[in-house]
């Protein structure tokens, strides 16, 4: 009983473990093996997280002190959980260790030691809205006017901008280059603005979430004989999920676990977040910047069936070479059904599929919790959601809103409604409090005069908003933006009598909205490819009211369904979304070519995280596994058929069965 800890951190409360009888092979292995580097590639459901726990435990029960283990994590609630297994494993408390995210470590060291770096040690951290705001004081600081033009970032994606190349390691224009291409007109003012946001801080003796981070890494490379102290005093350094690393994050690692006494527990097949800066390359050049790594592959799978699996393992066999780590997941649960590959003639058919198919389950004793439908993208749910609703089949999404609750969403069908009925006064208000320097009573104030003229001089009431008399009312910070917004309302409502609602909503996100659109959000391509598919959606209808009318009592069924937290329900959420979850039932959706993967990553040449992310969507499921995909594009502009999924043709045909649909949506 070589590997059996005693109780001596509290004598007779806690019993031993028996870490051979615990763990299977390839965790025991991974759990007992020697110190120095280890790389431990832990494979869907295998048990990461255990793995991880006794691998403290086991230390703990060589004599490491708790103090001389420093655990990263990714969340607060990961780094609680996981010390709090340890605490019931061993008895060690989780306040004994250094233990938590990147951020709050980071926090803990210049607290104790910011003044090596001219950092007061009373330095204040400033929340997400605080640094907004900060960063917004400090542009109008070099330029009046910079965020007047609605083409230009505001505040919140400027910062999403600046973060990305502090947590990349990049310059801004790679970052913009290769993250956030509508804003590549502006490549010429950033470095300037990010330069006074960074003195402006440090005079001020203030710092943001990525200084947390900066000025970690700064301590390291400035203070080696601070850090050579952490490193003597950190036997051992443990990180989870390392496939998520940014660079930032990496070199911080390889920093403070200069002594390669290192375990980082990750698999690469997951590397999913290259969009929130993850570095991919971090997990495959492990190896290289920590020499004579050891790999541990843990590769039994407790969660999903093995024809899910067979699956699972043919996808990332399709990996080009050198793309990722070699393994293969082993079952260890019996045969179940194979998956089921249900090509469908658009989304509407595929939704009412998913419905029947969920009837069926329902009877065959199914919980709806045990349930998933997953996408790639939010705009892929929407007829599902549509046909959900008029089911009255109650689901959640884990993902974000609902589709007509989207605030871009909600935007344009503004427009819409305000079209269609100038005296929409709710509609009219929406749209003008976007504007700079417009609140609730300047937005009413403003409709009162326009009505008033409109009616006094016989002007319709939008062509009234153009008179002279009213934009002098409008504020100076608005006055083009307000003739821009009432320009695109003008050509959207003379082109009612003779352009079908798709046309119009086209128009509206070409007009004032689209330029707005792509300043005010980082994410601007995944919320154009949102109204895109609205444009799909108005495509199915002549008339304007006729859509209008749908889109209230679409949103009149979901707010009088509320959904009540203990009632049973399926999930609706994208893959990225999904990632550490897993449920009896999956269905895919939208596997075609150009959706699943998405078009623009195919014309960037980069699909493999793509395929990455096809696999942990896969690798959600336990029992039952459901592959869709539709035969014809209805998202806005002309009809195309599709392909299946190049991930899907790359499999071999006797991984899935394939089910044509019965008009019925019968089997």
């Amino acid at each position: 009983m070589d590997y059996v800890i005693g109780n001596q951190l509290q004598p007779g409360s806690f019993p031993p473990i028996d870490f051979r009888s615990e763990l299977n092979d390839e965790q025991f292995a991974a759990v007992t093996a020697e110190p120095g580097p280890l790389l431990i590639l832990a494979g869907a459901g295998s048990g990461k997280t255990r793995t991880l726990t006794y691998r403290v435990a086991y230390l703990l029960s060589k004599g490491v002190d708790p103090s001389e283990i420093l655990l990263l994590t990714f969340t607060n609630k990961a780094a609680k959980e996981m010390l709090q297994r340890v605490e019931d494993l061993t008895g060690a408390e989780g306040n004994r260790f250094w233990g938590g995210t990147f951020h709050h470590i980071g926090h803990r060291l210049l607290r104790s030691h910011g003044n090596a770096i001219d950092l007061n040690r009373s330095f204040t951290i400033l929340d997400a809205g605080e640094a907004e705001s900060f960063l917004k004081d400090t542009v109008e600081e070099l330029d009046t006017v910079f965020f007047k033009d609605k083409a230009n970032p505001r505040p919140k994606p400027l910062s999403s901008v600046i973060s990305m190349a502090r947590n990349t390691c990049l310059s801004l224009e790679e970052t913009v280059v290769t993250h956030f291409p509508q804003y590549d007109r502006v490549i010429p003012r950033l470095d300037e603005f990010a330069a006074l946001y960074a003195k402006r801080k440090r005079k001020h003796q203030v710092v943001d979430y990525d200084d947390l981070l900066e000025y970690w890494l700064r301590l390291i490379e400035e203070a080696p004989e601070i850090i050579a102290r952490y490193q003597n005093r950190f036997k051992h350094t443990l990180v989870d999920e390392y496939q998520d690393t940014n660079t930032l994050q990496a070199k911080i690692v390889d920093g403070m676990a200069s002594n390669h006494q290192i375990m980082a527990v990750g698999d690469d097949a997951q590397c999913i977040y290259s969009w929130r800066g993850a570095n991919f390359e971090n997990i495959l050049t492990f190896p290289d910047r920590h020499p004579g790594t050891t790999i541990h592959r843990i590769e039994t799978n407790y969660r999903s069936s093995p024809e899910i699996l067979y699956l699972a393992n043919n996808i990332l066999q399709n990996q080009t070479e050198g793309k990722g780590f070699e393994k293969e997941l082993r079952a260890s649960r019996p045969s179940n059904t194979i998956p089921y590959l249900i090509p469908s003639i658009d989304t509407r058919e595929q939704a009412r599929f998913i419905i029947s198919r969920l009837q069926g389950l329902t009877d065959e004793g199914r919980s709806p919790n045990d349930i998933a439908i997953l996408y790639r993208a939010h705009f892929q749910a929407l007829d599902l959601q549509i046909e959900l609703s008029k089911a009255n089949i109650p689901y959640r999404i884990t993902s974000g809103v609902r589709f007509f609750e989207q605030a871009h969403v909600r935007d344009i069908v503004a427009h819409l409604r305000f079209v269609y009925n100038p005296t929409d006064i709710m509609a009219f208000h929406r749209l003008a409090i976007l504007l700079p320097k417009i609140g609730d009573k300047s937005a009413r104030k403003l409709y009162n005069l326009a009505f008033s003229l409109a009616e006094s001089e016989q002007h319709s009431l939008v062509d009234a908003m153009l008179q002279k008399d009213i934009i002098k009312k409008v504020p100076k910070a608005a006055k083009d933006d307000w003739i821009s917004l009432m320009e695109t309302i003008q050509d959207m409502q003379a082109s009612i009598p003779n352009q079908p609602p798709d046309e119009i909503v086209q128009l509206a996100i070409e007009g004032w909205y689209g330029l707005y659109l792509q300043g005010a959000y980082a994410n601007y391509m995944s919320r154009l490819d949102d109204l895109k598919s609205l444009v799909g959606f108005a495509g199915r209808y002549d008339d304007m009211q006729d859509m209008l009318a749908q889109i209230i009592l679409l949103n009149s069924e979901i707010s009088d369904r509320s959904v009540d937290d203990q009632e049973p329900t399926i999930r609706l959420t994208t893959v990225h979304q999904a990632k550490g979850l897993e449920f009896d039932i999956v269905s895919i959706i939208g596997l075609a070519d150009g959706l699943f993967p998405l078009r623009r990553t195919i014309e960037e040449g980069d699909i493999e995280e793509e395929r990455r992310l096809f696999y942990v969507a896969v690798t959600r499921a336990r029992d039952e596994l459901y592959l869709l995909y539709p035969r014809v594009n209805t998202k806005g502009g002309p009809v195309m058929s599709l392909s299946p999924s190049r991930f899907i043709q790359e499999l071999p045909t006797d991984a899935y069965e394939t089910v044509r649909i019965r008009r019925s949506y019968g089997w």
